[in-house]
């Protein structure tokens, strides 16, 4: 299928864009995990791609002796999952795992907490997403030119309160939620065909769902792995929903649930998200036990988590763990100096690679070592335009809209200082592209060279250039303060918002950003906003320019192309984007006398002979096509389009190292060498740690540890 077409493209490729290399990704010493790692040294490498079989024995935790449950063997599958990792091995059960979760927006929205978990998946990638294996579902076919879809999932799974897993709950959330529109929630783009019409999902049996599309759907089980699931849209699509639990906060199956039960924050948010509901049931290895939006999360093993170790262990070993928010950078990074943190994912909680000097002089004091995972990022720390500003202010969006403009831009920017004060010259500088490890840009005869001429294109930094390509456009400073204004003579100020509990390095790229500009003749401000108000504004079309994020990928780009094509309204043509995520709904029917800003969700349809236009219309034959070699051409001229028409999107820094601090007693936990691609941690859509399964980490001592 698809899935071993693409490896071989990756496998044969002769040249690795960004220096990653990929030959040999998944070698290891063995076809089998380790027997036994006491330390978590193992030094094989990479993912069994063959699903292995349910151990001889199934053992559980001590803890749950005795809590009135049935055996383990009926709370389980009858085929359960069984880790594939080669570099883990038998761990301890017992402890507790102290993490922190850096945030101002409370607990709800950590994502350092969501991405924790892969239980909700119904498959699951392996090898940093170079291979895709099962999760909730243990078999999947097609029929020929896949169009249809048939998944089946693993008989006798069990939600974490014990009531059996049936498709129903997909259907219950595809149905009763997506379709109707409700929570805001619309269909990820796996279940909308080239044509722009949904999935039709048919019940076969408890255990079986068909897919048919009126077009091919050939990445279909890629996108099945792709993020943690199960949440309510912010780590990807939701999938599954225990319906036997929700139905009482439904409208359709409960006649006295409030009119306004699917708002934001509202009865359904509150009840049916697992990690701030005890109640509300969940396939993850871990429910919540306590939730406190302004303190954190404790979270408890699942006596019905689906998943076994190689020896029959019922996963996972370590019986609790807790996610404290912090709302200080620095109070967190000295908390993980004295010893008070056994794990910590840099990205999410504000920790860089300009803290491992002073994490390294602390470290045997606080008991921890420093592991160096690859992010696979596309461009660090990021700068882009709303191209869909039009919708807001005509002038400024015609400006944006040229492409001289935004070149300009990226010709100003100083990358090499952005990647000394940020990054400490690690990684590679770039103009910003969706991510070296993307499989497109490892075929080939085009991929390689393509991500090359990306990388490179717009890169600088060259003022003069810069400044011509502005004086080209007719922006020239007319009063003599070294600001060129619009053709007209009237002011021009470049809007910078930004959330105001971006880190340090982040802040002083923006203000480097500024400085930049200002060479090139270009007036920049930075605006502050609260955090929760820039993500609905952005979304609404009413922001002109992003910054503080990055863009990674993994896997093949049309598998998650939210930084390729506008498909999701977080990037860079948010309004454009809701145009296309309701084009399966009919709703872009309605409001038609509305400007595009009022719409309820705002939304506008790309202009004709415009590059995003240009870039659907591909993107539609390209998530179709099921040859691979076709596919990969399809993708080529889109990347073209980004190259001469874009930037789109601006980076500055390509696969720096994300730091992973972990407690020296804590095993099972990958080192760099163990992973296939070094570690992929930048991608939301391969979700880390997830992939790495926390569920079997375990503490050498747990005694030490409870």
């Amino acid at each position: 299928m698809s899935q071993i077409s693409r490896r071989h493209l990756l496998r044969t490729a002769a040249a690795a864009a960004g220096g990653v290399m990929l030959a040999a990704c998944t070698s290891g010493t063995s076809d089998k995990p380790a027997a036994t790692s006491p330390s978590g040294g193992s030094d094989k490498k990479g993912d069994v791609t063959e699903a292995l079989k349910r151990p001889a024995k199934i053992q559980e935790s001590p803890a749950l002796t005795g809590k009135g449950l049935p055996p383990v063997e009926q709370r389980i599958p009858t085929n359960p999952y069984v880790i594939p990792h080669r570099w883990t091995g038998e761990g301890r059960y017992g402890g507790k795992l102290k993490m922190l979760a850096f945030g101002s927006t409370g607990a709800a929205n950590a994502n350092s907490i969501a991405e924790f978990c892969y239980g909700n998946s119904p498959l699951r990638f392996l090898n940093d997403g170079l291979d895709v294996g099962p999760g909730l579902a243990d078999k999947w076919s097609a029929n020929d030119d896949a169009s249809e879809w048939t998944v089946h999932f693993r008989e006798g799974l069990k939600w974490s309160d014990g009531e059996p897993f049936t498709v129903d709950d997909i259907l219950f959330w595809w149905e009763d939620m997506v379709l109707p529109g409700h929570n805001a929630q619309t269909p990820p783009p796996s279940n909308i065909s080239g044509k722009g019409t949904p999935v039709k999902m048919t019940k076969a049996d408890d255990h079986t769902l068909k897919f048919t599309w009126d077009t091919p759907q050939p990445l279909f089980p890629e996108q099945l792995a792709t993020y943690v699931n199960g949440g309510l849209g912010r780590n990807g699509p939701t999938w599954v929903l225990p319906k036997h639990y929700l139905k009482q906060y439904h409208p359709k199956y409960n006649k006295k649930v409030p009119k306004d039960w699917d708002t934001p924050g509202g009865l359904w948010e509150q009840k049916a998200d697992w990690k701030r509901n005890p109640d509300c049931p969940t396939l993850t290895g871990y429910r919540c036990k306590s939730f406190d939006n302004n303190t954190g999360i404790v979270l408890e093993r699942n006596p019905y988590y689906w998943v076994v170790n190689t020896n029959g262990d019922q996963l996972p070993y370590i019986d609790e763990i807790s996610f404290s928010m912090q709302t200080n950078a620095e109070a967190l990074k000295l908390k993980i100096q004295q010893g008070a943190v056994d794990y910590c994912q840099g990205l999410f909680n504000q920790v860089s690679l300009a803290d491992v000097s002073t994490l390294s002089r602390n470290k045997d004091r606080g008991h921890y070592d420093i592991l160096l995972w690859n992010t696979g990022d596309g461009t660090g720390s990021i700068f882009f335009f709303n191209y869909d500003y039009i919708a807001k202010d005509e002038k400024y969006g015609k400006l944006i809209r040229d492409k001289r403009f935004r070149q300009a831009v990226s010709l100003g920017w100083d990358r090499k200082a952005t990647r000394k004060s940020l990054y400490f010259d690690q990684g590679e500088l770039t103009t910003g592209t969706i991510g070296p490890g993307t499989a497109e840009f490892h075929a080939e005869p085009d991929g390689p060279k393509l991500y090359q001429q990306w990388r490179d294109s717009y890169l600088g930094p060259d003022p003069a250039k810069a400044k011509a390509l502005l004086a080209e456009i007719g922006l020239k400073d007319t009063d003599g303060d070294g600001y060129v204004e619009f053709p007209d003579g009237a002011p021009l100020t470049i809007q910078v918002p930004y959330s105001a509990d971006i880190s340090k390095p982040e802040a002083d790229k923006d203000e480097q950003l500024v400085a930049d500009m200002k060479k090139i003749g270009l007036h920049m401000k930075r605006v502050p906003m609260s955090p929760a108000a820039f993500g609905e504004q952005w979304t609404a079309g009413q922001l002109m320019s992003h910054t503080n994020w990055g863009n990674a990928n993994g896997t093949s780009i049309m598998v998650v192309p939210n930084w390729l094509v506008p498909v999701n309204t977080q990037y860079w043509a948010p309004l454009e984007a809701a145009w296309y995520a309701n084009s399966a709904s009919g709703k872009n029917k309605e409001e038609l006398d509305l400007a595009p800003i009022k719409r309820h969700p705002p939304r506008m349809a790309p202009e004709p002979g415009d590059p995003v236009e240009k870039l659907t219309s591909l993107y539609k034959q390209a998530k179709t096509e099921a040859d691979p070699v076709k596919r990969n051409q399809l993708v080529w001229q889109m990347f073209k389009i980004h190259i001469e028409d874009g930037p789109f999107f601006m980076g500055s820094t390509a696969n720096f190292p994300e730091v992973i601090v972990k407690n020296r007693d804590l095993a099972n936990v990958p080192d760099q060498k163990n992973l296939a691609l070094g570690g992929i941690t930048g991608p939301w859509h391969i979700p880390a740690p997830a992939t790495y399964d926390p569920e079997c980490w375990y503490w050498t001592n747990p005694e030490k540890h409870s």
